[in-house]
């Protein structure tokens, strides 16, 4: 009977090494060079640096100089008779800011204002008032405050308008008196007359002012305003 040859210690010795190499092969996870598919990206400091100069380097102060003209457009009417002190109002530049020549608030941008006066007309005496300026000036989304000369309007003088209303009325009743009863009714219908006319500068005689939108004013920088405008 044959036997099967022995393995020698050295060759089983061999054999065992190799199955726990293979083993340990398979059971080690995959490793893959470079980072992880979810991990973040480290920031560029230089490229952030270099963001923030451009950010801030796109604009420069430019100084509006005192006693540059304003021209702006009511947005809305403004009444002396419905109007009170203190009531703001808005407006947009007709025109251009310009320095050196160059446009540095354009045309259409934003203007708010208040009502620094507002006098109601009376109806035999008192005149209208309004005055007006402004308080801001809005630049790229950005509010600037202003210190403006003060625009006023001022009603008519009722005096003129009333002597001839009471005039008319006193000359047209006398002689409606003295064809009615000589002497002493042109008397009594001057009396009248003056009473009618009287009545009627009364009625007819108050005069406000009321500025439409759309009417056009023009302010003055009382003081320098510096903006930042970009490049």
């Amino acid at each position: 009977m044959l036997r099967k040859p022995a393995l020698s210690p050295i060759w089983g010795g061999l054999m065992v090494i190799l199955s726990l190499a293979m083993a340990s092969c398979s059971s080690s996870p995959e490793v893959v060079s470079g980072a992880a598919p979810n991990a973040p990206a480290k920031p560029d400091a230089k490229a952030e640096e270099s963001f923030f100069s451009r950010l801030l380097s796109s604009s420069q102060p430019v100084v509006i100089p005192e006693g540059t003209l304003l021209t702006i457009t009511l947005d809305h009417a403004i009444s002396s008779k419905s109007n009170r002190p203190g009531d703001s109002f808005s407006g947009s530049l007709a025109s251009p800011i310009l320095v050196e020549g160059k446009t540095v608030v354009p045309r259409g941008s934003t203007v708010k204002g208040v009502l620094v006066d507002a006098k109601e007309s009376g109806r035999l005496k008192g005149v209208a008032h309004l005055a007006m300026s402004l308080e801001s000036l809005e630049v790229e989304g950005k509010s600037y405050d202003l210190t403006t000369t003060t625009v006023t309007r001022t009603g008519s003088n009722h005096k003129k308008r009333n002597m001839i209303l009471i005039g008319g009325g006193t000359g047209v009743g006398a002689i409606i008196g003295g064809i009615a009863g000589g002497g002493a009714g042109a008397a009594i219908g001057a009396a009248a007359g003056a009473g009618a006319g009287t009545a009627g500068a009364a009625i007819t005689g108050k005069k406000d002012i009321t500025l439409p939108a759309e009417a056009r004013l023009q302010f003055k920088l009382e003081e320098p305003l510096t903006i930042q405008v970009r490049k």
